[in-house]
């Protein structure tokens, strides 16, 4: 039931601000990406005007950023350190490094930043006095462009409150700087979100100093759309688990943000206690998100793992039941899909074909979405946590029964 370190995209994209034909493979690339936090020119970005500031060069793919919608309403820019080439993301004329920066567009125009400025997946470790140094170099940057003081968020881990930090709100736009609530002595990350006031979405659940969805279970039904006989959720947002093993918490994320809560895949990590080297087992997310889905107003259900019987329900961590029929499989993923609910669905990636063909992993462990179907076509249509090109794919159904490790749903509890 594991879902080992092979559950990794490859990674071809990497970053820089530099000329590229002048670059030899081994160079270290800089990029400070001061553009996107500086007010108010960093509303004025277009994606067009990222492609023209970013541009591809002699490369194969673009080496600044990665769009992860084909839409190109989201983008984001990650630290590569790889043995032919390492790339460091900066801010504030490159006295902070950060990780990774998602950028975000509604209708053409700049909505957002997320950013990373530490995560224990990418960063590893981080000493105390570079931890106090990014988080309050960062806060006095928001306010200064914001022009306003911050209100202090408090964790109230039993209330589902897991962040401490300080909220920026004011005409220029609102900010948050959170971290996890036992850092700094125990950092598993350190987040900076940037917004227009108007933002909406994960943007303004960010601000709530309550914990769960903004989306009501009622609402989840008009997310369902009806292309001819295919039935699917729309307006998932897209997310990029780079080279990590955590397909099932990326996977948890794009959920969450589905249903407007504020949490991402570094968090959900140390709260599933994930291993960015070698995944996560489904008998763990089954375990840990079963224990905090309440913190989220939201209920975390498995509905069948396998076993070597077969499929089978999972109650209180062991295998009980018969096989549960490919009859009722399909019957779950319908009656999920038309409430508007996506799936998480963990697999052995590469035993059937899909559409279109596997290129970013070939076999192995894997956690992906299931997000509609098309009966008449006897196909599922899934969605993969690697960025653009992977929003919207189809398997043949059966296939899909006998590739399966385990179903789970996660949905809100506020009506």
């Amino acid at each position: 039931m594991g879902l080992p370190s092979h559950c990794l995209p490859v990674i071809l994209a990497t970053l820089s601000f530099v000329s590229l034909s002048s670059l030899r493979a081994e160079d270290s690339l800089k990029a400070d990406l001061d553009l996107f936090i500086t007010l108010p020119g960093a509303y004025s970005l277009t994606p067009e005007d990222l492609e023209r500031r970013f541009e591809q060069g002699n490369w194969t793919r673009n080496p600044y950023f990665k769009w992860l919608t084909e839409d190109r309403s989201r983008a984001i820019f990650q630290r590569k350190d790889l043995d032919n080439l390492k790339v460091e993301l900066s801010l504030l004329g490159g006295t902070v490094p950060i990780e990774e920066m998602i950028v975000d567009f509604e209708k053409g125009i700049l909505m957002g930043v997320t950013i990373s400025i530490f995560n224990r997946g990418d960063g590893g470790s981080i000493e105390l006095d570079d931890f106090d140094r990014r988080f309050k170099t960062m806060g006095k940057h928001i306010g200064q462009q914001l022009h306003v003081s911050p209100t202090r968020r408090e964790a109230r881990p039993t209330q589902g409150m897991l962040t401490k930090g300080f909220i920026w709100i004011s005409a220029r736009g609102k900010a948050v700087l959170e971290h996890n609530h036992e850092a700094p002595g125990n950092t598993e990350f350190l987040r900076m979100r940037l917004a227009r006031r108007d933002a909406g979405g994960v943007y303004e659940a960010a601000m709530q100093d309550r914990p769960g969805a903004s989306v009501k279970l009622s609402q989840l039904p008009g997310k369902v759309e009806r292309r001819g006989d295919e039935v699917f959720i729309k307006g998932i947002p897209m997310v990029d688990q780079g080279a990590k093993g955590y397909c099932v918490v990326a996977s948890a994320q794009r959920i969450f943000e589905y249903y407007g809560i504020s949490c991402d895949m570094h968090q959900l990590a140390q709260i599933a206690g994930s291993d960015p080297d070698r995944g996560t087992s489904s008998l763990a997310i089954n375990e840990e998100l079963g224990a905090i889905d309440h913190l989220f107003k939201t209920r975390f259900t498995c509905l069948a793992v396998r076993d070597r019987n077969g499929l089978v329900e999972l109650l209180e961590g062991k295998y009980v039941g018969p096989a549960i029929p490919e009859a009722s499989f399909h019957s779950m993923i319908r009656k999920s899909i038309d409430a508007g609910i996506p799936l998480l669905w963990s697999l052995e990636v590469g035993l059937f074909p899909e559409n279109p063909p596997l290129q970013e992993q070939t076999s192995g462990g894997h956690m992906r979405m299931i997000i509609g179907y098309n009966t008449k076509a006897g196909q599922i249509i899934f969605s993969d946590s690697w960025g653009a090109g992977h929003e919207f794919k189809t398997m043949d159904a059966n296939d899909a029964y006998r590739a399966t490790h385990g179903l789970f749903v996660m949905k809100p509890t506020t009506r």
